[in-house]
């Protein structure tokens, strides 16, 4: 057999450890496992085919197929997305010129700005992102995380990181991984072997996801305060503060929708957005044919030279109310294209540019066509704060928390309750706290354009490491890139102390949550490294207490090794069951894991009742430990690996057999981390015995998605000294 992959330095198992997959007694293969298991070479109706693997190998996952979807699934999905994917961008022309600030402009002022924001759309939301950025996803997966998650399947990360590492040996052999090239690039093995880089890239990661979730604050109070704001612009008895009040009351009755999920919001919400692409788009040509029909000449850069070689440092710091305009290409240049073509006979609407430009018989339809937009428009971030969430928890950067999965047919439509409530009651503050002003729309570029820069640096090391695209072409792409985000940053940091410094505030909370757990879980490794039990002592151990009948499940994160939480069991209980098995649970990225894969066990070494199992599950799979069906299913895997061990292993099968109806129990360990006060270093101390351990307290545990019979649950609880 192959010797196990490595992952902590803890020894996986002996070289000759048999691993066994199970299918659970009585379980029918569905069509669709069938077809898998054929795909794969077990078809013409034969059982799932049983393979034995080394300890280290069980680590593998089965093959991701790509979904393909049929046309009508394709257009659904992308009728959904009008709805929670361009709900935000779409909202654009609301506060986009209203948020330009000009004195006496003209028609040369209104003509560049147009000019500039089809330019924005074309390069940034065309170009970058729908035809570069989703086509690096990580398996359906979008987004910062996404991008380094296919790094960290080429890229052999190593070192003193925040993000934990479970890379082991075996797994450039998994097939789950991207197929990496024969001879690594350059930029590959200067990665490879500077921990410098590794951690640069894996702080841009971690800033940028802190910074979409700020983002996922900010756009519902800036999209529902525009569409509010439309009603000052017929009415002067309305005062900010009704303005603020109604937006805030609105953003309360939003959150709550979410727990629903994606498919269903997003399918209710999609009518309206068409509504609304179709009413800005027809507004949009009325505008043009009556005030300006030459504006779409605003497509030739060269007003952008106009405009700035007029306005000069004024222009530039307007350059923040472009930078956050990207949606659906059409309707949106139409849509601002009209409301150039009405400004540059109105220049004192300004301010009110969307509304005033909207003929005065379709104001309240307007009104009420758009305020419902926006309350679509915050769904989208709202969501992709959940996706990030549950991809930070997957990767170990983030505490664990509730992660509910609102489809059981499309993957990634996820909801946190948790998170929801936090974004709501930051959303609600900023709101409140502005009072409407252009702070808030401030923050908003701010938010947006950092996020646009580091996914520009990410998607430039993704094209030479995995896309193996030319240097000299990814450099371009690069350059081309970070000089246009870079100009709109420029200009956007000079608005800091005016609003600009809430994402970056956001961004800090969360940062020190994710800093914070993973420093604690790294030093809860470290501790569990250390004081791992030995195979000569845990000998001891077993040799000592005493062996009661019965079964016992022995959770545990530790997937090398024996935890030390078993020494002290052990020594306060003076007791082990004559059948221990120490079970970890694997949560992989699939839908379900088929009930081939679900469990892989093995011997403990030569010790007899002793035994090590793995239970995978997909995400949408329910970790079910009630009743007998998971227990005999371990057993049925137990007794035939006992039987081919040694010679006593008929008799160990026996044994094994009868176990269950001795009793049962469940063993949980709590460990609490605690920094000696002699320690000298008072920040790592106030990390881990203050931050860490809330976080600890108030978050969700490791077994907290387990389904247990809690009459027969153990939870032993210890303190890491470190």
């Amino acid at each position: 057999m192959v010797p196990p992959g490595n992952g902590n330095g803890a020894a996986a198992g002996a070289a000759n450890d048999v691993i066994l997959e199970l299918s659970p007694p009585g379980d029918d293969w569905s069509h669709e496992q069938c077809d898998d298991v054929e795909a794969n070479g077990g078809g013409n109706g034969d059982a799932p085919p049983r393979r034995t693997f080394s300890f280290g190998q069980a680590y593998k996952t089965r093959h991701r197929q790509p979904q393909v979807f049929t046309v009508w699934q394709t257009l659904m999905l992308g009728y959904q997305s009008l709805g929670i994917v361009y709900g935000d961008l779409g909202t654009s022309p609301l506060y986009v010129f209203p948020s330009v600030v000009l004195p006496d402009a003209d028609a040369t002022d209104f003509l560049g700005i147009l000019s500039l924001i089809i330019w924005t759309l074309t390069l940034m939301s065309l170009v970058k992102y729908a035809l570069i950025v989703l086509k690096a996803d990580d398996h359906g997966e979008g987004g910062t995380f996404a991008l380094y998650s296919l790094l960290r399947q080429h890229v052999n990360f190593k070192g003193n990181i925040p993000v934990p590492l479970t890379r082991l040996e075996s797994d450039v052999h998994l097939k789950f991984h991207s197929k990496r090239r024969s001879r690594p690039s350059r930029l590959q093995l200067f990665l490879e072997n500077s921990p410098k880089a590794q951690l640069a890239i894996t702080i841009i990661v971690l800033v940028g996801t802190c910074m979409l979730i700020g983002d996922g604050a900010l756009t519902p109070a800036i999209s529902v305060l525009s569409a509010v704001q439309g009603i000052q612009s017929r009415s002067s008895h309305i005062k900010q503060k009704h303005v603020v009040v109604l937006s805030a009351v609105i953003l309360v009755l939003l959150f709550p929708v979410q727990r629903f999920g994606t498919s269903r919001v997003s399918f209710t919400f999609s009518p309206i957005m068409l509504l609304w692409f179709a009413s800005i788009a027809g507004i949009g040509v009325y505008n043009i044919v009556m005030h300006y029909p030459p504006v779409l000449k605003a497509v030739s850069p060269h007003y952008i030279y106009y405009y700035f070689a007029k306005n000069k440092r004024v222009g530039w710091e307007q350059l923040g109310a472009v930078a956050f305009s990207t949606a659906v290409f059409p309707s949106l240049i139409l849509a601002y294209s009209g409301q150039a073509a009405y400004l540059i006979k109105n220049p004192g609407d300004l301010s009110t540019a969307f509304y005033s430009s909207v003929p005065a018989l379709l104001f309240w339809p307007m009104f009420v066509v758009s305020t419902l937009a926006a309350i679509v428009a915050s769904q989208s971030l709202i969501s992709a704060s959940y996706s990030i969430i549950r991809q930070s928890i997957a990767l170990g950067c983030f505490p664990r928390t509730t992660v509910k999965h609102t489809s059981d047919k499309y993957e990634g439509q996820v909801y946190c309750p948790e998170i929801n409530y936090v974004l709501m009651v930051v959303c609600v503050l900023i709101t409140v706290g502005f009072q409407g002003g252009p702070e808030i729309g401030r923050a908003f570029g701010v938010a947006v354009i950092w996020v646009m820069l580091l996914t520009t640096m990410l998607m430039t090391v993704v094209m030479v490491v995995i896309w193996e695209v030319n240097g000299a072409l990814a450099g371009g792409f690069f350059v081309f890139y970070l000089a246009i985000e870079g100009t709109y940053m420029t200009s956007l940091m000079t608005k800091v102390p005016q609003g600009g410094w809430v994402p970056f505030a956001i961004t800090g909370a969360f940062l020190s949550v994710t800093l914070s757990w993973t420093y604690g879980r790294k030093k809860k490794r470290e501790y569990e490294a250390r004081h791992a039990v030995g195979d000569g002592e845990f000998a001891g151990i077993v040799s000592r207490c005493a062996r009661v009948p019965g079964m016992c499940f022995f959770c545990t994160d530790l997937m090398d090794g024996v935890p030390p939480i078993v020494r002290h069991y052990a020594a306060n209980t003076g007791s082990l069951r004559e059948l221990l098995l120490f079970v970890t649970f694997r949560t992989l990225p699939v839908r379900t894991v088929l009930a081939g894969e679900r469990f892989l066990v093995a011997r403990e070494g030569a010790r007899a009742g002793v035994y090590r199992c793995i239970a995978q599950y997909g995400y949408m799979d329910e970790q079910d430990m009630v009743g007998d069906d998971f227990v005999r299913a371990a057993v049925a895997a137990l007794v035939e690996v006992a039987a081919e061990a040694d010679d006593s292993g008929e008799e160990e099968a026996e044994m094994i057999g009868r176990a269950p109806a001795s009793g049962v129990s469940y063993v949980l360990g709590r460990t609490v981390l605690r920094m000696r006060r002699r320690a000298r270093n008072w920040p790592k101390r106030f990390v881990i015995n203050e931050l860490y351990r809330f976080l600890q307290k108030n978050f969700r545990s490791n077994v907290s998605t387990l389904k247990l019979d809690h009459a027969k649950t153990l939870q032993v609880g210890m303190i890491y000294e470190i």
